[in-house]
C-alpha cells in the first residue's frame, strides 16, 4: 500500500509540476527593440524593449528616458541597478511594461543594461 500512495503523489506532484512549468517560460517581449514613439502606442501592461538614453533623474525612481523619437518616464526600482553606473551619455536598453494611466504613460523597468 505504501509503494502504491508513493507512485500516486510522485505521478500527482510530477502532473502538477507539469500543469506549472506550461505557465512558466518566457514571458517577456521580443528581442526587438522599440523606439519610444512606438512604446507610446503600445496597451497598458503591453512589454517593451527600448534603448537609448537616461538623460536624468526625476525623484522617486522615475528617470527621463530619451530615443531619436522622443522621450518617456521610466521607474526604475533601486533594487535593478546592481552595480552599474550610468550617465546620461551611456547606451541602455531597458524591458518593462507600459503603464497607462489617465494622463500619463510610463515604463515601469524590469531589467536595464548598459550596451
Amino acid at each position: 500500500m505504501k509503494r502504491k500512495l508513493y507512485v500516486y503523489v510522485v505521478l500527482a506532484l510530477t502532473f502538477t509540476g507539469s500543469m506549472l512549468n506550461a505557465q512558466e517560460g518566457y514571458r517577456g517581449p521580443s528581442a526587438d527593440a522599440v523606439t519610444v514613439k512606438e512604446a507610446r502606442t503600445f496597451r497598458d501592461d503591453d512589454f517593451v524593449t527600448l534603448r537609448g538614453k537616461i538623460e536624468r533623474f526625476l525623484g522617486d525612481e522615475k528617470y527621463l528616458f530619451a530615443d531619436d523619437t522622443g522621450s518617456i518616464i521610466v521607474e526604475i526600482d533601486d533594487r535593478l541597478w546592481r552595480g552599474i553606473s550610468i550617465d546620461q551619455n551611456d547606451m541602455v536598453e531597458i524591458t518593462g511594461e507600459v503603464d497607462r494611466g489617465f494622463t500619463r504613460i510610463e515604463i515601469e523597468v524590469s531589467r536595464i543594461k548598459k550596451i
